[in-house]
């Protein structure tokens, strides 16, 4: 009906422009002609205002809807979208939580290149090792290691000695309580750091292989990830006295100690305490004698090739992950620079140990060109943000030489490291601490150098201390006739490889 309104309304609009516009016929000039033509318009012009009305109500009305459906539609939108805050934690926690995994990889990445490194009759053992490690470092973090580290305001000696208390979560439904979003989940952040703490007991294993009980190592792994390694990184990452402002440090030598993801805190240290046990476990039978160093060459390459890789792969979340925060693009950009930092170091190791091997031996030696890659990826992991590429590239390459020095000055000394763990992990890491007043501008070569050394002769001291407890209380070393078997028969009675066994 409203339609055939609107359009007889037309219709008299249009005759009405016709009458008003077009000039007036001959026959039509005189009155009472003119008379019926006004009234006409009249008529149609009444027409057209009621139409017009009709509109302007039916527009009004429709705006009307339109608005009430709208509106709440817009505020549902607004009450939803998510703070500021609330997106940082959001990606932060995510951020934690896909790096861990990363760095939980790594784990893999250890037992890999320590299965390849050693003899076939001890792969078995590595093995074992590297999953109850893991395992062990996973209980005794939650126990104790956790708030040893991050005490908060609980420091039972205020920048030096953590809180003893068990790591408690967020309760369930935290999205719905929760005010401070100013960092990430705390299971997201304990995720994360579980697994640093877990690395340092896999580089004494590969130190001590083919020779060290079973159960002595685990003892001494649940003092290691439980006392010795959260008390250090305490020092460091939970505020204490080595990068508080003001601090020891700080005061002394005018910054704190800054060691970005760990090349002291979590590889020097897993470098100490493997020198420590080196030191009294001494070396493989045969591997040091009539004067001379005899070679005692992994069974698997190729495993141990695949484990490096894995290792260089689960670095972009050790280091990466190491920025801490995912909220703002000035982050992002951060974390890609340090993700490629990381590889750039690498490369430079393994380039380097392949050059200098080739000099030296007049042949490229795979196993220093895998530990090199490893080396360089230590070496920035203090400070892999400030470097430019070059720069990243040149201290990797350091780190790849220092290796190739290192393996056969340890040699000379008759300390016996199976996978060269203690080059790559204490000597490299060493470096790149030092390395990173040259890039970092809040940083002292002096402040740096005795922030290793403090943390150097604590891990060391503590693990030596250990290590002779355990030697003189149950003994850490296999026989003779059990070493020369092989410690998958003589300690698991399981073998690797079984279709390799005589009979």
């Amino acid at each position: 009906m409203s339609n055939l309104k609107y359009m007889l309304a037309a219709l008299a609009m249009a005759a009405l422009t016709s009458v008003s516009l077009a000039p007036a016929p001959v026959w039509a000039q005189d009155e009472p002609a003119a008379e019926a033509v006004d009234d006409a318009a009249d008529a149609a012009g009444a027409a057209v205002e009621e139409a017009g009305d009709a509109v302007e109500a039916t527009a009004e009305a429709a705006a009307d809807a339109v608005t009430a459906d709208t509106a709440p539609a817009e505020a549902t939108a607004a009450d939803t979208t998510p703070p500021n805050d609330e997106i940082g934690y959001i990606f932060t926690t995510f951020m934690f939580l896909v790096a861990g995994f990363l760095v939980m990889w790594m784990a893999a990445g250890f037992t890999m290149l320590e299965a390849g490194l050693v003899r076939q009759k001890n792969t078995t053992m590595q093995l074992m090792k590297n999953i109850a490690l893991f395992s062990i470092a996973g209980v005794m973090y939650y126990l104790i290691g956790y708030n040893l580290m991050y005490p908060g305001d609980g420091w039972s000696i205020p920048g030096w000695l953590g809180a003893f208390t068990i790591t408690s979560l967020e309760p369930v439904g935290l999205a719905d309580t929760e005010t401070d979003l100013t960092y990430a989940s705390v299971g997201a952040d304990f995720f994360f750091q579980l697994f640093f703490c877990a690395t340092t007991a896999s580089i004494v294993s590969g130190t001590l292989a083919e020779r060290i009980k079973l159960w002595p190592f685990l003892i001494f792994t649940v003092i290691l990830t439980g006392l010795i390694y959260p008390i250090q990184a305490s020092w460091k990452w939970g505020g204490g006295f080595l990068a508080a402002e003001g601090g020891f440090i700080d005061a002394t030598f005018g910054a704190p100690f800054q060691d970005f993801a760990g090349s002291t805190v979590v590889h020097s240290v897993g470098g100490w305490a493997a020198l420590a046990g080196a030191l009294i476990l001494g070396p493989r039978i045969g591997k040091y004698r009539d004067g001379g160093i005899f070679p005692m060459p992994g069974a698997n390459l190729p495993l141990a090739t695949l484990g490096t890789f894995i290792l260089w792969l689960g670095w972009f979340g050790f280091n990466g992950g190491s920025q801490l925060y995912m909220d703002t693009a000035a982050n992002v950009a951060d974390i890609s620079r340090v993700m490629v930092n990381t590889n750039t170091a690498a490369a430079g190791g393994a380039i380097a140990a392949l050059f200098l091997t080739q000099i030296m031996y007049r042949k490229p030696d795979l196993t220093m060109v895998l530990n090199g890659a490893l080396a360089g990826l230590v070496a920035i992991t203090a400070e892999p943000l400030y470097p430019s590429l070059t720069g990243a590239l040149l201290i990797g390459a350091i780190g790849g030489v220092i290796v190739v020095f290192a393996v056969p000055f340890l040699d000379k000394l008759k300390i016996d490291d199976v996978v060269g763990a203690i080059p790559v992990h204490l000597c490299a890491g060493i470096w790149g601490t030092l390395a990173v007043c040259l890039t970092n501008p809040n940083s002292t070569f002096i402040g740096q150098l005795v922030s290793v050394i403090i943390v150097g002769v604590f891990v060391f001291v503590v693990s030596f201390v250990v290590w002779l407890i355990l030697k003189a209380v149950m003994g850490i070393r296999v026989s003779e006739e059990e070493e020369i078997l092989g410690l998958d028969v003589a300690e698991l009675g399981m073998e690797a490889y079984p279709e390799f066994s005589k009979g």
